[in-house]
């Protein structure tokens, strides 16, 4: 079989890194973390914007909160004399705001299509560090225009569509990649753990965004901006695509391509578990799948429609919660910019654990839909309860955001990863490997026009009031959820049938 795909040039360069010097569970392992770090770094240059929200825009009256004891009142920012940044300190600077990300996301959401049509086609490893570079070089651009004193709105969007249109190569390429090293058996609770990397990403770039906001904003993106360029070098250097890249499975046994073991066996075993990982990519050579084929297979188009609306509501919180926090006083207090920003990282860890949690419950009761559904109902209640008592104290606040966050993120985890490789290396097209960044770039784009409007909606009904706001989010759970409702009953009548769940007296199977 010829491949399409180029060797890192570090595993050419140092022959001890290629097998038989170093087991498949070694390049499993750099696999998961250079991919990690990734795309951890491409939320982390995609998180200023939020940060920064509160400086650009319009600012607080001065009488709007009260003082307490050792608690820092609304600061007057020196990166915009506390008066934000034009055009984005009028009245209608909230509303310019959400177009800011309306450019970027729809700009992503339309490139995820593409993105995963040339994914499947191309080298992904070259193709993830051109996307990489891209979104390095206009992240820093739109820092630029602080020391720029540039104030026209058709650049900061300009410079937000094109970011938009690089940074949608990073998801099908880096889920693409992890679906070649993992068979299906381990990708709930391992891509459940290694999907923390967007909420890490968010942390490490809410961190970094907060705390350059005192130096002048443009450094809340030049940092993130840099860090991504480094980390693309890295991506260049080591990362490998596909075993079969440096020699795993080409003298694999048929008693081997046959061989059964447990996911926890599997990783103990090392190298005598690349039969289980080929059998999963034995139709790599096959032609990519076509574009609207993708669509058509079964459990795609309910999986993509409901994370439209689980990633708008992802994303909402994502762009806006920093200056929720800011405009909406807690014990009485408006935090300051700094404060909010660094207050916001409890809805993202909640978001760490919400992935890691939906994974392996999934893995328990192998039943993706099942969970998704799950986590969206409870989310409902934690949203509300986050709106009504999150003012209340810095503890209830800190509490509700981490379990909104653990809650809304679960299900967006697992379809955007272990459902997606699940759907894109089904048996309906015979495990066709090459599907899976075109399946993966349909779900997650679909999901990404939800991501676009989110923050758009929150913009403009946040002149209304926030509570506004918490309806339409709950509203798009709600959907989110009726989304899967015909799939999660399936998989409820599978296990019930087959006896997986409990035991059963059935003596013959439902059919669904």
């Amino acid at each position: 079989m010829q491949s399409n795909r180029s060797v890192a040039p570090a595993i050419d360069l140092i022959p001890n890194l290629k097998p038989p010097h170093q087991t498949l569970k070694f390049h499993r392992i750099l696999v998961l973390l250079i991919t990690f770090v990734a795309y951890a770094s491409f939320h982390a240059s995609r998180k200023p914007p939020s940060i920064v929200k509160s400086v650009l825009g319009p600012t607080i009256p001065a009488n709007s909160s009260t003082v307490l004891p050792n608690t820092t009142l609304i600061e007057s920012d020196s990166t915009s004399n506390g008066t934000g940044w034009a055009p984005f300190n009028g009245p209608d600077g909230t509303q310019l705001l959400g177009k800011l990300d309306l450019a970027f996301l729809s700009a992503y959401s339309i490139g995820m299509y593409f993105a995963g049509h040339f994914g499947d086609r191309i080298d992904l490893r070259l193709f993830l560090v051109f996307g990489m570079m891209g979104s390095g070089i206009f992240t820093i651009l739109f820092g630029l225009g602080y020391w720029l004193d540039l104030h026209f709105l058709w650049f900061f969007i300009s410079v937000q569509i094109v970011c938009g249109l690089v940074q949608s190569i990073g998801w099908p390429c880096v889920v693409a990649i992890v679906g070649n090293w993992f068979g299906r058996a381990r990708r709930g609770l391992i891509m459940g753990i290694w999907n923390s990397h967007t909420s890490v990403g968010n942390i490490v770039g809410s961190i970094i965004a907060s705390w350059f906001l005192d130096c002048g904003w443009g450094w809340s993106f030049v940092v993130p901006g840099a860090i991504v360029i480094f980390v693309g070098i890295l991506v260049f250097s080591f990362l490998v695509v596909n075993p079969r890249d440096i020699g795993f499975g080409n003298s694999v046994s048929e008693t081997e391509l046959n061989a059964e073991a447990s996911p926890v066996e599997n990783m103990e075993i090392g190298d005598s578990e690349v039969s289980l990982l080929l059998d999963d990519n034995l139709s790599d050579s096959m032609a990519a799948i076509g574009f609207l084929k993708a669509w058509t297979l079964p459990g795609v188009a309910p999986f993509a429609v409901c994370l439209f609306f689980s990633k708008l509501v992802v994303y909402t919180f994502l762009y806006w919660l920093p200056f929720y926090i800011r405009h909406t006083a807690v014990a009485g207090v408006h935090l300051s910019h700094k404060t909010a920003g660094f207050l916001s990282t409890l809805f993202d860890i909640g978001g760490v654990c919400g992935g890691i949690l939906a994974g392996f419950i999934s893995d328990l009761i192998d039943a993706r839909a099942v969970t998704s559904v799950m986590f969206l109902l409870l989310s409902v209640p934690a949203l509300l309860l986050y709106r009504a008592y999150g003012s209340i104290s810095t503890v209830t606040n800190t509490c509700l955001m981490f379990l909104s966050g653990l809650l809304v993120n679960g299900p967006y985890s697992l379809i955007t990863t272990e459902v997606a490789a699940d759907l894109g290396t089904q048996s309906s097209i015979g495990r066709n490997s090459r599907a899976l960044a075109t399946v993966t770039a349909i779900i997650d784009g679909t999901g990404s026009v939800g991501a676009a409007l989110g923050p758009l909606m929150a913009g403009y009904f946040s002149s209304f009031g926030w509570n506004s706001v918490f309806f339409v989010l709950v509203l798009s759970i709600c959907f989110a959820g009726l989304c899967l409702v015909r799939l999660a009953y399936t998989e409820i009548k599978e296990k019930f049938s087959e006896g997986r769940w409990f035991s059963s007296t059935q003596t013959s199977p439902t059919v669904v």
